[in-house]
């Protein structure tokens, strides 16, 4: 199950702000089927496409904590 933060629910208005879009399917892709992952202290870390995200594991739940736009290189 994947749980969506206050904050990572708000990410979504703020990137709309700057022109930049994202739906919570693409998220939750990414994190589900990975182009990249990685792991830095308590947080673990997906990217897909143009997008990476932060998450944190517990107890079988994926709960996003950010996600923000990267480029492809």
């Amino acid at each position: 199950m994947i749980y969506f933060t206050k904050y990572a629910e708000k990410k979504f208005d703020i990137l709309n702000k700057h022109k930049v879009y994202f739906t919570r399917e693409q998220i939750e892709d990414a994190i589900k089927l990975p182009d990249k992952t990685g792991k830095k202290g308590q947080y673990l870390f997906a990217q897909k496409e143009r997008v990476k995200v932060v998450y944190k594991k517990e107890n079988g739940i994926v709960r996003v904590i950010t996600f923000y736009p990267v480029k492809i290189a």
